[in-house]
């Protein structure tokens, strides 16, 4: 009876220890043969040639089975619990979401080995190779599937390599790489990984039309750019500092070390260097928990960018380091950062992203960020990364773009439908366009029919390749194991699962969108095994329940989604919000008429079902069509004096106050604290950036003695932080509301008004006695009184008795009562 030997692998890639007891299982019964039961054996813990922790077994098959396809798995036990399977990576079959590996045996072969790997970060890209002989070594490892050949070159340290090789370093060797499986090119240079530590390189790709082209590492720990000149493009004075990170040369870098100090070291020196683990030994305050649940977060989202103001350029992470004692002082405990990965230039957004496992260079590179996220630590602020998976940077042509070929049909970063030739009638427009020299952006271009468009800026990544999914899923590991971030903020997951469609016509793909669906629940499964607190929000609009649904349940895994339908009930100066009730925006006008208050309810009550709401984010801060910030919505975009400031800030407090107090967790933009008021656009914030610091000591002294106050309550009350919520009241000639939030035996009644005068009289609100029920109630918060400039008109702190499902209570003119009961 002839046997074949296999070794099974599963690759962690992650250098912490997270699983153990691993136990292999697979379709074979004890004698080798092939069998639907699967059995079950125990594997042994070893370390693999990355130096992270690996599982291997061996089994001996019969080859009378080699036409059968064999099937295999790890059960493990680790941060999740016990006994959970541990390959989260579903088969490459749009409508599958089965979860193991397959193999049929190799005839001829001594032992035959199979490998998983659970993340790629230390699989592809430059990487220590570690063997029996002391030291480790550099291993780089590429995926073109579509090269003909592949060599590493090192650059100079100018850290450039034009097209036609120049800024080759010829100091140091090509390395020239060999084809193994799946499309991926390996190969190691002579010489230790220290040796070569911090060498800017790039990838010389013989592609499928024989052209050589010069490509970054997709997978690069960090690119050496630091400007936002394209030296292809423009006149480059040939420094690191003015440079543009997303076509520069990537750098061999040394993930388990970090630097020291923060402050940058002088050229010529090198920073003194310590362990990953010495460096985290001392992240957290005693006493000073970090939250880990979603629930009792108030998120600040922060744009780095923006910070520093008074200087030239954009801020960075030494200008959000100091902006964090701003932070304790607010009370916040969360921040939301905009996207940190590598991105063309060094003054944006960060939405076009090119290596996400690379923090952006500009802002300060990956220990910088470790540096903060860990200040952030030490002070009780959990961390959220805003992370882009919709698209690439549509520019990217050093980077995902024509990686390896020039074919569409073999682009293999971006999905492609068919051939060119199946778009007939696109062809003929885009040769059209180009008789007629047309420079319109949105001409047809030759060969793009086939590309999918998914309501981003950019052409969708190709999620029915494995190794593009891992290289989302791998960055998003690296962020939560390397980085300690403690959530992410999936921009747009709608474009991911629903929306694709052909560039051509406008066709949906459900193909595409049925891999973007296996891609968010892999991702989502994934980061639960490494760290089953982690928080995971999607900005989805959908409305589709089974975004935070775990994927067990049929879902993609999300905690929670970004809820613009209450931003555009509550606020409702996007042009996008026609149809809701636009609360802010109609009181704004200054009169009195009625307010969609029954419809905004509908938001509130829905706060309830896994949202982040605001009343302001980003997007909506000046850049979406008719939006501006709240305080300039608040009285319609007048000038704020000394006229129009109480009335402007009384209505914002108003909007964060009803975003705080529902059953959503609370997030807003930086600045809203002190009635920041000039637009926030993806293409001039730098030169509109607020003096937030010194606002806050001048005209937004109110507001962010306002923010403080609110914030320490809805931290303090359980009932605030809970999901429960009930409507008692609304009135749209009134303009006003009222509900209720409880926990347990703590309930509170929240009623506002945006009406123009107070009810000084009192107010009724009733339902029933089940949701008002009799008993005394105490005023413990009002958003009219003096110390944020409001007129003190409440009920002054005293009791007020509750009876037959009623109760009576002043409310100030745009303001709002929090009555807690006793």
């Amino acid at each position: 009876m002839a046997m074949q030997t296999v070794e099974l692998q599963f690759n962690t890639g992650l250098k912490r220890k997270i699983f153990r007891n691993a136990r292999l299982c697979g379709s074979w019964d004890g004698n080798g043969r092939y069998s639907d039961i699967w059995s079950e054996s125990p594997m042994r813990e070893d370390t693999g040639t990355d130096g992270c922790p690996m599982f291997k077994a061996t089994v001996s098959l019969d080859l009378a089975d080699k036409d059968k396809t064999f099937k295999w798995g790890v059960l493990l036990d680790g941060p999740q619990g016990a006994n959970f399977w541990g390959v989260p990576t579903e088969l490459q079959d749009a409508d599958s979401t089965d979860r193991y590996r397959q193999f049929q045996l190799a005839v001829n072969a001594p032992t035959q080995v199979e490998r998983y790997y659970f993340t790629y970060g230390r699989r592809l890209g430059a990487n220590k190779y570690f063997t029996a002989n002391g030291a480790p070594g550099l291993r780089f490892a590429v995926w073109a599937p579509n090269a003909q050949k592949v060599d590493v070159v090192f650059g100079t340290p100018a850290g450039y390599i034009a097209d036609d090789g120049k800024g080759i370093d010829p100091k140091h060797p090509v390395v020239a790489l060999t084809r193994a499986a799946d499309g991926i090119w390996e190969g190691a240079p002579q010489g230790s990984f220290e040796s070569f530590k911090s060498h800017p390189y790039m990838y010389r790709i013989s592609n499928a039309q024989g052209e050589t082209v010069y490509r970054t590492d997709i997978f690069s720990r960090s690119q050496i750019g630091k400007g936002s000149i394209d030296p292809a493009k423009g006149n480059w004075p040939g420094t690191v500092d003015t440079l543009d990170g997303t076509v520069s040369c990537s750098v061999v870098i040394d993930p388990d070390v970090i630097r020291r100090d923060f402050a940058s070291t002088p050229a010529g020196k090198q920073p003194p260097l310590i362990p990953a683990t010495e460096f985290w030994a001392c992240e957290f305050t005693f006493g000073l928990p970090l939250p880990t649940r979603l629930d009792d977060l108030v998120i600040y989202e922060l744009h780095i960018g923006s910070l520093g103001f008074g200087k030239p350029g954009p801020g960075d992470l030494g200008d959000a380091i100091a902006f964090l004692d701003h932070l304790v002082d607010l009370g916040v405990n969360a921040v939301e950062l905009l996207p940190m990965a590598e991105f063309s230039g060094n003054v944006a957004w960060g939405y076009g992203d090119t290596h996400h496992f690379c923090i952006e260079a500009s802002a300060g590179g990956r220990d910088k960020y470790r540096h903060f996220v860990r200040e952030c630590h030490r002070r009780g602020i959990a961390v959220i990364q805003d992370v882009v998976y919709n698209h690439y940077d549509p520019n990217s042509g050093r980077a995902q773009w024509a990686y390896d070929s020039n074919a569409p049909e073999q682009n293999i970063y971006y999905w492609y439908e068919g051939m060119p030739g199946d778009y007939p009638a696109f062809e003929a427009a885009a040769e059209l366009a180009v008789q007629n020299h047309s420079t319109d952006p949105a001409r047809p271009i030759s060969g793009h029919g086939g590309y999918l468009d998914n309501g981003s800026t950019g052409y969708c990544p190709r999620f029915c390749e494995e190794v593009v999914r891992q290289q989302f899923i791998s960055s998003a590991a690296f962020l939560i194991e390397e980085m300690h971030v403690d959530g992410l903020r999936v921009d747009l997951t709608q474009a991911l699962h629903r929306d694709n469609v052909l560039h051509a016509d406008g066709r949906s793909v459900g193909t595409a969108n049925s891999f973007g669906q296996k891609f968010l629940r892999e991702w989502s499964r994934a980061l639960r095994m490494i760290h089953p607190n982690v928080m995971l929000i999607a900005e989805d609009h959908t409305g589709w329940d089974a975004v935070t649904k775990l994927p067990a349940n049929g879902g993609l895994g999300f905690e929670a989604r970004w809820a613009a339908e209450f931003y555009h009930n509550l606020i409702g100066d996007a042009k996008s919000a026609d149809g809701k009730a636009r609360l802010l925006k109609q009181a704004g006008y200054g009169g009195n008429e009625p307010l969609e208050m029954d419809r905004f309810a509908g938001a509130l009550s829905g706060s309830s079902h896994n949202q982040v709401v605001y009343h302001e984010s980003h997007d909506e801060a000046g850049n979406a069509e008719g939006t501006e910030r709240t305080i300039e919505t608040a009285i319609n975009g007048a000038a704020l004096d000394d006229a129009t400031r109480p009335w402007a800030e009384a209505r914002s407090r108003v909007s964060f106050g009803l975003s705080l107090l529902s059953a959503g967790t609370p997030m807003f933009f930086m600045g809203e604290e002190i009635g920041a008021k000039k637009n926030f656009t993806y293409n001039n914030f730098k030169n509109e950036r607020e003096d937030i610091l010194g606002e806050r000591l001048n005209s937004g002294k109110s507001l962010f003695r306002y923010y403080q106050d609110i914030i320490t309550l809805g931290r303090r009350q359980r009932s605030i932080r809970s999901h429960n919520i009930d409507i008692l009241h609304q009135s749209n000639a009134n303009r006003v509301i009222a509900f209720k939030r409880w926990s347990g035996d703590e309930e509170v009644i929240v009623v506002a008004s945006l009406n123009n005068a107070p009810f000084a009289n009192g107010y009724v609100v009733a339902k029933d006695p089940l949701a008002i029920p009799d008993g005394a109630w105490k005023e413990i918060f009002n958003s009219d009184a003096s110390v944020y400039g409001g007129h003190n008109m409440g009920n002054g702190g005293t009791t007020i008795l509750s009876s037959h499902g009623c109760i009576n209570t002043k409310i100030p003119a745009n303001g709002f009562v929090v009555l807690a009961r006793q």
